[in-house]
Order: structure tokens, then sequence, then C-alpha cells
């Protein structure tokens, strides 16, 4: 889509004045929600900001020298460009965006602009770029990749390695320096403490741990090859967002005396909101050792041993440097085991959805049918009542049913007036439910229950729900993906699937989106219950919720594959759908009231209602009438 010379004057302002704007007002009204420690330092601040708009701005100017254009989705530059900026990193105009997003927060102190709106800034761009940038640059030229090191077995040349550096060293460092600023914020004078004073400070211990630093430096100066770079690369990604996902879903909890301040090597963090105990991450010295021993042992395969008994000692040096550092070394070696096994466990959940997506199975009693998939909403109709009851606490349970049955009306009117269907199909629409439930919930104050309670409770759950609730769609065959790489890919064959009925892709490995929903929704549920426990702002896991559910639809949408689904300005509905959520999300987060997020509180009376609902939900989308004229008999 070509744009005029006032819309590109328009687009320009946007991007480069409003959203900038944007982001420092959002940023100041939700100062007072944010209770991590602010870090400000005009110096750092400065150099960051510096380095991102230099980085920024040489982006912009190669894709006018190189490209014939301007950085404008809108209005892309007509020739491909990997020179300059774009040899040294995929995005290096997003990359900039970020780092000086990060900059300028360090630079004033906002605590806020540091740890949500750059943080969601970064998630944002990745969102941009996984869900419409890397399509239009493969429709427009091709399958070229800009993602580094390269992949062949070619030997390592200097920039190799810097590539590795940027996706290695890089990464990690950021871990670190953000846990250091986080425990900055405790009694503790420092988060790495190598060993006390005095006469001990070449403890061999100290030395075994330093050492895992330097390795993980030297991990790009070792291997030989790009291809060597490339694994190394991905396997330290993958430990990395396996490790955060241990440290969301675990947070243990140590009272202070069990913490000896002066031997403390492993990586401690305070819990937000909490003034009772801290919470660990998986420990970063033996991550870096089994990363540097891997590194090691491709290069030099005979000294894989020599390796590995480095790596048990580093392991050992951080067992006997505390006591319950078992906890933070079991969660290093863990995420490195997940990594080193991604491969074998993408193929594992591969194997269980397509078999999910090919086990419909109906029964027929009289005129009703019941099909299985219903038992997947059912549980989800189960869990929205029952978590939120538990998170909420007594008294607000007919509050929660009411906004919970909003949702799934929500659901059904939507479908119905936004999707379209025959007169007889009965079909239900994400959005429409959360539109649903958000209104539903302004008759909280009818049931004596605050709005923001109801609305943050939905949220905390919404995402392990609508995790639940993705299965129905593998079984139905609806929100399924396009074609994709066999080692990807998922096949439907089932007859009764929408896939093999409504498409011609019947036995083609198409993109398992439902479940790529159901691993980012598993992750932000992750986030919200941490959040939750710490009592952190109701507008802030309410907001987020929109935020995160947004950008995660938005890529997801981009794999999908139904025909119906129209296309507006180079984007499908739900991308603008997505869009609009996360602007709804950041403005949520922007008017807080101070609400916070009660102790969860269990309770017997909350079960049966759960079930009941459950049943409801279930005989809305698994229960039809096949052979009924009437409106809405039918689910297919």
């Amino acid at each position: 889509m070509a744009l005029s010379p006032t819309g590109k004057v328009l687009y320009s302002a946007t991007f480069l004045v409003a959203l900038p704007l944007a982001l420092v007002g959002w940023a100041i009204a939700t100062e007072r929600i944010v209770h991590l420690p602010s870090v400000t330092s005009l110096p750092v601040g400065i150099s960051i900001s510096s380095l991102g708009a230099s980085l920024l701005l040489w982006g912009m100017w190669d894709l006018w020298t190189y490209g014939g254009g301007l950085p404008m989705n809108a209005n892309p530059p007509p020739r491909f460009v990997d020179r300059g900026a774009y040899r040294l990193l995929p995005h290096p105009i997003y990359t900039g965006f970020c780092m000086l997003s990060v900059g300028v927060s360090i630079s004033v102190g906002s605590a806020s602009g540091l740890w949500m709106i750059s943080p969601m800034a970064i998630l944002g761009c990745a969102a941009l770029v996984l869900g419409y940038e890397n399509h239009d640059l493969r429709e427009r030229f091709g399958s070229r990749s800009l993602w580094a090191p390269r992949m062949d077995s070619a030997h390592a040349v200097v920039m190799d390695r810097v590539h590795c550096y940027l996706y290695v060293f890089v990464p990690w460092l950021s871990v670190f320096g953000i846990v250091h600023v986080l425990e900055r914020s405790t009694s503790w004078t420092s988060i790495l403490v190598l060993y006390g004073s005095g006469s001990h400070i070449l403890h061999w211990d100290m030395i075994l741990r330093f050492s895992a630093y330097v390795g993980l430096a030297l991990i790009p100066l070792v291997q030989g090859t790009c291809s060597g770079l490339r694994r190394i690369t991905s396997r330290s990604l993958l430990t990395l967002a396996f490790a955060f996902g241990m440290f969301l879903a675990f947070p243990i909890i140590l009272a202070p005396s069990l913490i000896d301040s002066h031997r403390s090597l492993w990586i401690v963090c305070p819990m937000p909101g909490s003034d009772s105990g801290w919470c660990s991450f998986p420990s970063l010295p033996v991550i870096f050792a089994v990363l540097f021993a891997e590194a090691l042992r491709q290069r030099w395969p005979r000294g894989g041993w020599f390796a590995y008994a480095w790596v048990a000692a580093v392991a050992l040096s951080v067992l006997f440097a505390m006591q319950g550092a078992l906890v933070t070394l079991m969660g290093a070696l863990i995420s490195y085991a997940l990594a080193l096994n991604a491969a074998t466990l993408w193929r594992a959940i591969r194997a269980l959805a397509e078999w999910i997506a090919n086990s419909w199975r109906e029964w027929r009693f009289g005129p009703v049918r019941v099909i299985n998939h219903g038992a997947y909403v059912g549980a989800a109709g189960f869990l929205a009542i029952w978590i939120s009851t538990v998170l909420a606490g007594p008294g607000h349970l007919a509050a929660i049913l009411v906004a919970a049955s909003a949702a799934l009306v929500g659901a059904a009117l939507w479908a119905q007036f936004v999707e379209g269907s025959s007169q007889l199909l009965r079909p239900y629409g994400f959005y429409g439910g959360l539109l649903g439930g958000t209104l539903g919930a302004l008759a909280a104050p009818l049931f004596h229950t605050s709005i923001w309670l109801l609305l943050g409770v939905f949220s905390a759950a919404g995402s392990l729900v609508q995790a639940s609730g993705r299965l129905r769609c593998l079984v139905q065959g609806c929100c399924h993906g396009r074609p994709a790489p066999e080692d990807v890919g998922i096949r439907y064959t089932h007859p009764n699937s929408r896939v093999c009925r409504l498409s011609h892709w019947k036995g083609l490995p198409l993109h398992p989106t439902p479940v790529y929903s159901i691993l980012w929704n598993g992750a932000v549920t992750l986030l919200l219950f941490r959040l939750w426990s710490a009592h952190q702002s109701l507008h802030m896991i309410t907001g987020l919720y929109f935020i995160l559910s947004g950008m995660g639809r938005f890529v997801e949408e981009s794999y999908r594959g139904e025909p119906q689904t129209a296309v507006r300005f180079g984007l499908r509905l739900y991308q603008w759908s997505a869009i609009a959520s996360v602007l709804l999300g950041a403005l949520i987060s922007a008017f807080d009231n101070g609400e916070v997020a009660p102790a969860p509180c269990f309770q017997w009376n909350g079960v049966l209602p759960a079930a009941f609902f459950g049943l409801l939900v279930c005989c809305a989308m698994g229960l039809d009438f096949p052979n009924s004229t009437r409106r809405f008999s039918r689910l297919t």
C-alpha cells in the first residue's frame, strides 16, 4: 500500500513524535504502581541512549541509502538491505529504539520506564517483527534471513564472533545486571559476593565461580565454525528462556536467616511487595559453566571430560556457598537440560498436538450430539470460576458468575456479528468473550464487589483459561495455521475437522497456531500469578493481561490460515483487535486507583458453582442438534 506525501508525514509523526511522547506519558502515569528499585545514573543512561540513538539513525540511513526508501512498514524500501548496521543486527532500528528507552529511563531514574515501559516496548517490537515484518520480507524477497551467526559450516570470521557476543554475552550480562539492581533494594551490599574480606579473598570457591563468568565471555572465541556459533547461540537463548520461566514458576521463598550474605554466589532477588523473604533465580555461574563446557566439547571433543569436571567443581562451589543453594543449582541444570533437548521436547509437543487435533469423537443420544472437544472448554470454564473465587476471596462468587456468563454470551454474539455464519451455526469468538466479560464486570458493584477486583481475577486466570480452551480449537480445526515446514507443522486428517472440511490442506503440515497460543498464554499465566502473589496493583495485572494477550495474538494471527478472516490495510482483522487490546491495556494500567491483589483464599463453596459453570460451557460448545433446522442448533 503506497502512501501519499501527506500519509508519509503522518506516519513518520506517529512513530517519531506521538509514540515516544505516549511512552513518556505512560511511564509517568504508572510510576506509582511499579515497586521495583529505580536506577539513576546520568553517565550510564546517556551512554546507552547515545548508542541506541546512533544505531537507530544508522539503520535509517542504511535503509535510505541501500534500500532506496524510508523505514515505513506501510511503504517499505523496495530493496533488501543486508549491509551497514543490518550486517551487525537484523533490526538495528528497533534495537536502537529499545536501547534509547532503557537509557532515558536510567538517565531520569524512572522505575516504571525501566521495568515496565521498556520491556513492553521490546516485546512490542518483537511482536511487530514476528507478526508482520518477517512475513512481509519473505513475501517480497524470498527466504533471505538476517539471523546470525550464519548456518553454514564455514570458518568463523570476526563478524561471526561479534554476532555471537551480541546474542550470547549481552543477554546474560543484562540478566546479571537486572538481578544485581533488584538485590540492591535489600539490605545486602552486593548481588555477587565472591567471598568475604581479609585473607580469604582468593579462596578456591571464589576462583571457580569467577571462572564461570570468564568462560561465558570466551564462548564466542572457542568455536571455530559458523554452525558451532549458531548452535551455542541458540542453546544460550533457550537456556535463558527456560531459566526465566523457572524463576516465575518456582518462586522459592527463603527466610533471611537462611542466607549467608558473605558467601552467597547464587543469584538472590527480592520478591516485589514481600518483606519476609527472597526468591531465587537459577544459578548463573552454573549456567555459564555448562554453556562454556558445551562450547569447549564441540571444539575439542577429547577434552569433554575435563570441561564437565570443571562444571562439577563450579556446581559444588555454588552448593557449598550458602544454605538452600540446591534449589538454584537444580534450576540451572534443568534449564540447560531443557534447552539441550528443546528439539525433542518440540517433537513431543507436536506429536501430542497432532493426536489431539485428530481425536474427534462424538456420541448421539436421539437428536442430541455430544462432541468430545466440549470437555476441554468445560475444564476451562471450571478453571475460570474456581481460580477467580480463590484469587478474589469469599463474598464475590455471584459477581464472578454474572461476569463469566456475560463473557460466554459475548463470545457467541461476536462470532455471529463480526465473523458471520449461517443461521444454523453456533460459533464463538475470543474477543467477544473478552468484551462481554469486561462489560459484565461493570455489574460488580451490584454484588458489593470491586470492578477492578473482578477484572483483576479474570485477567490473572484468563491466560490459563484460554490455554485450556485452545485444546478445543485443535480438535475442531478452527484457528488453524497455514502451511508450515515439515519439522514445525502438524497434520489434520480427521474428516470432521474444519481443516479437512473447509480447506484443501488435509494431510499437509500446518502451523500449530493453537499450540503457539497455549505456550504464550502459559508464560503470561506464570507472570500474572507471580504478580498476584506479590500483591501488585490490580490495574497493572489487568493492563498487562490485555497488553500481553494482544501481543501474543498479533503474532499468532499472522500464522493462521482461515480464509474467512478479513484483511484490512495489510493486517488481519484480529491483528487490529490485538492492537486495540494493547492500547486498552496501557490505558488501564495508567489509571491506577490504589487497589492491590488480595491474598488467595481457597474455599470449598466455589468448587460446585465452578463445576456447574464448566458443565454449562461444555454444553454450549460441545453439544448440538445436527439434524435440526433451528437457529444456532449446530456447532459444525
